[in-house]
């Protein structure tokens, strides 16, 4: 099938998500392996995004594929979830064993919204309390439950919707300043959050979630003792703390885990994308002992067809494995620093860059408009300049994703720097047009 006709037919017959079909223009894909895609005009495209943040170890590993194919042949591709399989086995044990801290019972769903809305349901069952704590700068999933957890502005449409949500402000807000220091940052940003729980009842809050790093709405790392004051702030108050490491788990910020990297251990821990770095859908909720034991002896109510599904689980254990066995999370650490040096360059080199952050790899890079630093694009809105840059990374086959005044950096942790200059060499070139807008 060609191209043309690949995207006729899906735009004819299938729906796109979070987009009217009639404005969408896919991008069609043949095949993909390693830090590349093809279409079936047989055009390569850099992936700088993994996908959507997803494929960790790169596409097309052979060791998964293998290992896919073996639980083909074994003939056993799907049973109920209230079964025992080996690969629902060895994963669970795997991931006891590696998961930092007490966290060692795990349940399988098909995704990340899935695994946070179980996380919600697992917190209150847990805590018998209702509310939940969650932030404006951050995205959950796409459910009607976890809709309503998340601050991006696409839960809008879906309002009103589940009940029991208090969204607060980030340490890191769009316009709100909580200070200057990562030091004030933090104090203030905990004491107004200290506020908020008194006005609300911690006696009514059953846990607070939060991306460990947040993703789609910054990558934006807590500032300085930010998680290590979080974590004593809930405690105290008998709230419990989700970790949603859908995005920013399985070695994107040169950890196995983000919250290895800030001297925390959640109660609860939520993944999904790397764990099977999108092979097969699969997510996880991972519990600590203490909330492990409460559901030896009580009902956990949740459950549908495909949790703990045996491909997915097989998948999952592959790809793991080669996670750790091929050294991506030390890569992941590695080439970050690639990454912040290019994300230096380009802001010494283009006035219409505002800032690149990282963590591992795990970016993101602003735009402004001029020398004030306002954004080349408001909130959830779009520009002309911001399109234009859009359209230049299609037509240089760079694959990312531009949102409002920003363009995302997070490859596949298997690439090289050869692979990771090639990408900012076009993002170098896509900057020039950026510039054009820049006012002083």
């Amino acid at each position: 099938m060609n191209s043309q006709e690949m995207i006729e037919l899906c735009k004819k017959h299938t729906m796109y998500s979070w987009a009217a079909t009639d404005t969408v223009a896919p991008i069609p894909i043949e095949r993909a392996e390693g830090v590349y895609f093809w279409t079936p005009d047989q055009e390569r495209f850099l992936d700088f995004n993994s996908q959507l943040m997803s494929v960790n170890i790169g596409h097309s590993h052979p060791k998964v594929l293998a290992a896919m194919k073996e639980q083909l042949d074994r003939q056993l591709l799907y049973v109920y979830p209230g079964t025992a399989t080996e690969p629902r086995a060895r994963l669970g044990k795997l991931l006891s064993e590696i998961i930092p801290g007490n966290i060692n019972t795990f349940f399988f769903t098909l995704g990340g919204a899935e695994a946070n809305e179980n996380a919600i349901r697992a917190a209150r069952l847990y805590s018998g309390k209702f509310k939940i704590l969650s932030r404006y700068r951050s995205y959950h999933g796409g459910t009607n439950l976890t809709l309503q957890a998340t601050g991006d502005p696409r839960r809008w449409p879906s309002e009103p919707g589940a009940p029991g949500f208090i969204r607060v402000m980030d340490p890191w807000p769009y316009n709100y300043s909580f200070g200057d220091s990562e030091e004030e940052i933090t104090r203030n940003n905990l004491e107004y959050l200290e506020e908020v729980i008194t006005y609300e009842g911690a006696n009514t809050i059953a846990a607070m979630i939060i991306e460990t790093v947040t993703g789609t709405n910054g990558i934006l790392a807590p500032p300085a003792g930010y998680l290590q004051g979080l974590k004593e702030l809930l405690e105290r108050n008998g709230i419990l703390l989700i970790c949603d490491e859908v995005m920013c788990g399985f070695g994107r910020t040169g950890k196995l885990m983000a919250y290895e990297h800030f001297g925390i251990v959640p109660d609860i821990v939520t993944m999904a994308k790397g764990l099977t770095s999108s092979y097969l859908p699969l997510g996880a909720m991972g519990v600590s002992d203490p909330i492990a034991a409460h559901f030896g002896k009580n009902v956990f109510w949740g459950g549908l067809t495909y949790n703990a599904h045996t491909m997915a689980l097989a998948t999952g254990l592959a790809a793991v494995n080669v996670l750790l066995e091929e050294g991506y999370i030390e890569n992941a650490a590695k080439m970050g620093v690639v990454m912040r040096a290019e994300m230096d360059r380009l802001t010494e080199k283009h006035p219409s860059v505002k800032e690149g952050r990282c963590i591992g790899l795990f970016g993101m890079m602003d735009l402004q408009k001029n020398s004030s630093g306002e954004p080349m694009a408001k909130y959830n809105t779009s520009s002309q300049p911001m399109n234009e840059l859009a359209a230049f990374f299609r037509q240089e086959r760079l694959f990312t994703f531009v949102r409002w005044d920003s363009f995302m950096c997070n490859p596949p942790l298997c690439i090289t720097e050869e692979q990771m200059l090639e990408g900012f060499a076009i993002i170098d070139r896509g900057l020039d047009l950026t510039d054009a807008y820049y006012e002083e």
